[in-house]
């Protein structure tokens, strides 16, 4: 099938690169956001996306909007069978979802209908859900409502954080959008509607929900700490001041009773106390410091008996 692939960040690039590499479709050209400025100099920054369909000679197209009248007349000219769509970061008017005949299929890394939206694999996490995955779906203009074509489905693993259970997701999610542009292709496969119950919702993560309260049970700050890593990072205030916080681990010891947020300094680890069983805090970073374990933070800022994170 000839082919338009959407598609920004990391997560994207392997569901690229395994189209780009099918000899059965062939992605004509790439749309991705505009270059963005990152860095200490602020320079301008190909997505990574880009950066792939770059490197393979592909055309790229960065419109400021999707309803661009000159991207929706080059993409009429490119006459995709179908666009595929992951992670693409903006909303697609109904003009350009009718100009493919096969329409734009997305790939999105819930099992639909929970977690519709912009975060589903924090979402999942920060939930307790025990099973996730990812689902193909014709996109349509309700948000993440279009019938479904197919799904994988992956564990989630009780240390896992958000990067790492995306980064899986990515890979068996490449494997899925590839299969189900051929089930299109060869016309074997058909849409089905989303089912009614089950919808959930799981909006971009700002990074004040990334603030971590210790008035929650330990199970619950465990979860958003890995929910909200690597982006946007969870963090806590100690002294006034902002303290990232990565992956904790609760603490089975009944007779350890901390008060939420008090801190306790041993020789090889730093405890927190939550609305049940305290936390053990792996790596911190301190405003312009380093990350480092909180052993080594701890023995650096000489806390005192009594202090809390809050």
């Amino acid at each position: 099938m000839r082919l338009v692939f959407a598609g920004t960040p990391e997560p994207a690039v392997p569901s690229l690169r395994t189209l780009l590499d099918s000899p059965r479709h062939d992605v004509v050209a790439v749309v991705t956001r505009p270059d963005a400025p990152a860095g200490r100099g602020r320079s301008l920054v190909r997505s990574p996306v880009g950066r792939l369909a770059d490197e393979r000679g592909i055309e790229v197209l960065t419109p400021a909007k999707a309803g661009d009248d000159d991207f929706l007349d080059r993409l009429r000219e490119l006459a995709p069978d179908a666009c595929a769509v992951v992670a693409y970061g903006a909303l697609l008017p109904q003009r350009a979802l009718e100009i493919p005949r096969h329409g734009w299929i997305n790939l999105h890394f819930s099992l639909l209908p929970a977690w519709r939206g912009a975060a589903p694999v924090q979402a999942a996490i920060r939930a307790g859900d025990e099973i996730t995955g990812a689902s193909t779906f014709q996109i349509v203009r309700e948000l993440d409502a279009g019938p479904v074509y197919g799904v994988v489905t992956e564990k989630v693993g009780a240390a896992d954080t958000a990067g790492e259970l995306l980064g899986r997701l990515a890979v068996s999610g490449a494997r899925l959008l590839v299969s189900t542009m051929d089930g299109i292709e060869e016309g074997s496969l058909r849409a089905e509607p989303q089912p009614a119950d089950g919808v959930t919702y799981a909006p971009k993560v700002t990074v004040e929900d990334a603030r971590v309260s210790f008035t929650e049970p330990a199970a619950a700050v465990d979860r958003l700490v890995r929910a909200v890593t690597p982006e946007p990072g969870a963090w806590a205030l100690f002294r006034g001041e902002r303290l990232k916080l990565g992956p904790v681990s609760v603490v089975d010891e009944p007779e350890l009773t901390l008060a939420p947020g008090e801190l306790k300094v041993e020789r090889r680890r730093v405890l927190a106390g939550t609305a049940t069983r305290p936390v053990r805090l792996g790596e911190v970073q301190a405003q312009g410091k380093k990350r480092m374990s909180a052993p080594d933070w701890a023995r650096g800022t000489r806390i005192e008996s009594g202090e809390r994170l809050s």
